[in-house]
């Protein structure tokens, strides 16, 4: 397709797109809850209505009924990026097999095992309580759409497979394209029970309306001015903490249902979860009515750190996304999109969460999810739960667990450092996956800028 008529039809694509989160456009969100009048006393107050808040408070009560929980939230459950997300559950604590691999050799079986576990657990308990979030654990394919990606993911293959994963399968080309047909597809490499889909915002709502069943006392617009659990992308009411993580703004298409011809020119009848394996990424999956949800590539750090509503909207990425979807299905011409939007990650750079307690053991915190929230945050909770409790389980006893993360340095170092790994990665990605001087000196030090 020539660029003249490319830019054309992402142009037209992107005419009547609405701003706003497509999860958070339901018929089926909750009515707010009541704030926090006067004073109340509880036996654990959990701050923040995202999931590593509703994991908590819900876990809490599912240990141990009698224990009076209150959960508060500054404006309403599943506002932030608990809501606006892909929507992918990952298996994965560790930000994927490689990450786990380079930083917890020793531990990686443990945590994969765990991480299953974990997942197993979520779909467990969106049985049990009835929670209609769409659930659909259809798996995930990394693809490769540059060749030295496909002897990456051959590699990645080989060495899950020589550590007893045996949930992987390596797809060439025709194999790939015989699931999902895109030109650009060279190879994939598939975790069959690794990742599920799901609607977002109805899982926090849901895990909302279970919390509530089991008599968790839930607050909104009630923000928290002295102490934090889970805060998330938000700066930490543990001051300390604050250097650990930093906000990247993500980006997110979605487009129309599909019809029956468009779903017949590119397959996808196995419904996979779907990402590319560059490290200016693209993640992209179906909805339950064939929408694409199509994000990710631009990772935006602001100077400062700041968070603003105002970043939620970048019509200059939702251009490259729109351009980057025709580019991947170019038989999809004519395609619309109705919904784009933005949100916060909290990255830390470990690219996994770390976890902690302050003010001599009566505070746990999970923080620095860095995009893999939805499933890890259930096993966060668990970790905060083990540690106020002070009992030492095969989570505590991890070393993914007792260690944190290099902290990122104050500004403008933050930005300047950011920036220049942002700029060297889109130039790896460019020239055949090579890693310049910055990115080897980064790799050395176990550092790293992800969303």
């Amino acid at each position: 397709m020539a660029a003249s008529a490319m830019s054309s039809t992402w142009t037209t694509a992107l005419a009547d797109v609405r701003p706003g989160a497509y999860w958070l456009d339901d018929p089926g969100r909750p009515e707010p809850l009541s704030a926090l009048v006067g004073d109340t006393r509880c036996d654990l107050l959990v701050v923040g209505g995202g999931y590593s808040g509703l994991w908590t408070a819900l876990r809490a009560k599912e240990r141990d009924p009698g224990r009076d929980v209150v959960l508060v939230e500054a404006k309403t459950v599943g506002w932030a990026a608990s809501g606006r997300n892909g929507g992918f559950c990952a298996a994965s604590l560790t930000h994927g097999l490689p990450n786990g691999l380079d930083r917890w050799p020793d531990e990686i079986g443990a945590l994969e095992a765990l991480g299953r576990r974990n997942l197993d657990d979520i779909e467990a308990t969106v049985a049990r309580y009835g929670i209609d979030c769409e659930f659909e654990r259809t798996g995930e394919i990394d693809i490769a759409t540059q060749p030295h990606q496909v002897e990456e993911l051959a590699e990645l293959y080989e060495t899950a497979r020589a550590h007893g994963f045996d949930d992987y399968e390596l797809l060439d080309e025709a194999a790939l394209r015989a699931e999902v047909d895109s030109p650009t597809f060279l190879a994939g490499l598939q975790d069959t029970r690794g990742v599920a889909l799901l609607h977002p915002a109805r899982l926090a709502w849901g895990l909302r309306s279970a919390c509530l069943a089991l008599g968790v006392r839930i607050h909104e617009h009630t923000p928290g001015l002295a102490l934090a659990l889970g805060t998330n992308v938000f700066p930490s009411l543990v001051r300390r903490l604050r250097p650990y993580t930093v906000p990247v703004y993500d980006y997110a298409l979605m487009t129309e249902p599909l019809t029956t011809a468009q779903r017949d020119a590119i397959g996808w009848r196995n419904r996979q979860g779907l990402g590319d394996s560059a490290n200016q990424f693209h993640y992209f999956r179906l909805t339950a009515d064939n929408r694409i949800l199509w994000g990710g590539y631009d990772a935006v750090y602001r100077f400062g750190g700041t968070v603003r509503a105002e970043y939620d909207d970048r019509p200059a990425t939702y251009e490259k996304l729109a351009q980057h979807l025709f580019t991947c299905f170019p038989q999809l011409e004519g395609l619309r999109f109705t919904h784009a939007w933005g949100g916060a990650i909290d990255t830390c750079t470990r690219f996994s969460a770390f976890f902690g307690t302050a003010h001599r053991g009566r505070v746990a915190y999970a923080a620095g999810f860095t995009g893999l929230g939805v499933g890890a945050t259930r096993f966060g909770a668990d970790v905060m739960l083990d540690l106020l409790d002070r009992a030492e389980t095969e989570r505590t006893a991890l070393r993914m667990v007792r260690t944190k993360p290099m902290p990122f340095p104050p500004e403008p170092l933050a930005w300047t450092g950011i920036e220049l790994t942002r700029r060297s990665l889109a130039h790896a990605d460019d020239h055949g996956g090579r890693r310049n001087l910055w990115l080897r000196a980064m790799d050395r030090m176990g550092l790293g800028f992800d969303s």
